[in-house]
Parts: C-alpha cells; structure tokens; sequence
C-alpha cells in the first residue's frame, strides 16, 4: 500500500512540475517529510532521485510540443548557467551532510516559501523583461545564478526550476514556455552531479532498503510528466503560476509545522 500511494503521489507531483518544467521536488519534499516520515536528509536524496526520473522523462516529452530545435539553438544559455551549477552542486552537498536535520528542515521551509513569492509575484518578475545587460555581464550573472542554483539543487534535493526559469527569462530574453525546456536541459546535468557526490560520501547506500518505494515513486513520475507536459498545450501560465504559489506556501507551512 506505501508503495501504491508513492506511485500517487509521484504522479500527481510529476503532474503539476510537467506542466511549467519543474522536477517538482519542492511539492514532493513535504510530502516525503510529512506523509510518508522520511528523515530530512533522506527525503533530500531520495528526491533526487525521483526528480532525475521527472525532469528526464518531462524533456522528453516537452521536446515533441516546444521544439528540439527551439532548444538547441539555445546551447549557449544552457553551457553558462550550468557552469555555474555544476560546481554549485558538488558543494551543496558539503553543507547538506553537515548540518543538522533541524537547521536543514529551516532551510528547507525558507526556500520553499521563496519559491512561492516568487511563483506568486510571476507577473512582476516577467513584467520587467531582459535587464539588457552587456554580454559579459549576462554571462557573469548567469555563471554566478547557476552557482547559486546548483548549492540549492543538491542541499535541498531538488531540481531549481524555479530559480533557472525567472534567470533565464530575466537575463535572456526567452519566452516562458522555452525557458521551462531550457531549465529541464540545465537541471538533469545538476541533479546527476549531486547523486554524484553523495555516492562519493557513501550516503545513497542508505537509499538501498527503499528502492520498491523509489521505483514507485519513480514509476508514477514518468506517468505525470507525461501528462503534464500534454497539458502544457491548454493551461495558462499565469493560471498556472498562481496555483503552484499557494500550493508551494501552503507545502511550506505544513513543513514547518511538522515535528
């Protein structure tokens, strides 16, 4: 039963990260840490995990609507910011195995409610457009966002789709839609190097007794990204945007209230 509600959950998560070009760990987080009790740390790399899984399956699917070629064309976007994650991402994972279950989950909920002023303030974010930077500071400030990103990707387990997706529109000028398929390329090298460092630490040996319930979990991801990515034809993004905010704020809080 624990195994068939994973495939549930995965799925209706995969849903809702398909849908804008999300891994969608910030929703699966909670639900690892709330419904089904997994230890900060633990929730953190088995989310991983899931969201290789999800953003994977989810440019797959995004490629057939979006473009492969719209996506290409863009390699340089995508090599400067994942630059930057890269070597964010062998770091994070430092501080993510030194801190404390209680200080993480604090960082934690402060991320995720981030996320959600962000999510929910969309159409400030867009509204301002291209800051019309020289090159050299365009790539300077991408470089220096994907380090950012990257430390995010691997402490708090997952694949910072919505900190790619405001930089990329911000700083170059790609439609939203894009920029999602953009932040899926950029977030599967990133996830992978944080899987990386903690099969370096040893960590994802405790990960071994849970592989029924990763591969469920995994199994219904592929299945909602499917979906989601199919929705992305008829959903408005501003709609959009404005559910997954509160859905994020109200993750948050049931985080923090969690013991």
């Amino acid at each position: 039963m624990r195994n068939l509600w994973a495939f549930v959950w995965g799925g209706l998560v995969a849903v809702l990260g398909g849908l804008i070009g999300l891994g969608g760990a910030e929703f699966r987080l909670p639900v690892l840490v709330s419904v089904f009790h997994y230890q900060t740390l633990q929730a953190i790399m088995i989310n991983l995990i899931v969201s290789l899984v999800t953003v994977t399956f989810s440019f797959i699917f995004r490629s057939g609507i979006v473009g492969l070629e719209n996506i290409a064309i863009h390699w340089p976007v995508i090599v400067n910011i994942l630059a930057g994650s890269l070597l964010g991402s062998y770091g994070g994972v430092h501080y993510a195995t030194r801190i404390n279950a209680r200080a993480l989950n604090r960082v934690v909920v402060l991320f995720l409610i981030f996320l959600s002023i962000v999510l929910l303030g969309h159409d400030l974010i867009f509204s301002l457009g291209s800051l019309q930077l020289p090159t050299l500071l365009q790539v300077s400030f991408g470089f220096l966002a994907g380090i950012v990103i990257g430390v995010f990707s691997s402490m708090l387990g997952v694949a910072g789709g919505e900190l790619i997706i405001p930089t990329v529109i911000l700083l170059f000028a790609i439609d939203i839609k894009l920029a999602g398929s953009l932040s899926l390329a950029i977030s599967i090298p990133t996830i992978l190097m944080g899987l990386f460092k903690y099969r370096s630490q040893k960590k994802l040996k405790e990960m071994k007794s849970q592989q029924g319930f990763i591969a469920s979990m995994a199994l219904g991801s592929i299945l909602g990204a499917f979906i989601g990515s199919n929705l992305l034809r008829y959903v408005s993004s501003s709609l959009l945007y404005l559910i997954l905010g509160m859905i994020l704020l109200l993750s948050a809080l049931k985080l923090a209230m969690h013991k």
